[in-house]
């Protein structure tokens, strides 16, 4: 079975940018190996593998595309990060038995 991803001790997943050295460690009896030595991009920290080379998958370095357009980006950059505030006020209004009907019409109406 081939991973479908490398990550850090810290649970952050690898890819091809964070990688700092990767080189075949080939041997005359038994499986050769990738080793990949690679720089987290969350906690900094070096880290190594060592990938059978039947398993061994350039896909697995490949970042995941995001499903966010640029635009929806942008929007949800200039709207800034939800306030606390703003979560309880949330909290609160779905307590009425209405609210969410009234959230899908007024989404219908912007969208």
């Amino acid at each position: 079975m081939k991973p479908s991803a490398i990550r850090c001790g810290c649970g952050q997943r690898v890819v091809a940018k964070d990688v700092l050295q990767r080189s075949w460690y080939v041997r005359v009896f038994g499986p050769s190996y990738m080793y990949l030595k690679f720089r987290c991009c969350r906690c900094k920290k070096l880290g190594e593998r060592l990938i059978e080379q039947d398993k061994w998958d350039e896909a697995v370095l490949r970042a995941i595309p995001t499903e966010v357009s640029n635009r929806e980006r942008q929007g949800f950059q200039q709207l800034g990060r939800i306030s606390v505030d703003e979560q309880i006020s949330f909290r609160c209004k779905l307590d009425t038995p209405s609210a969410l009907n009234e959230l899908t019409r007024s989404l219908n109406k912007s969208g």
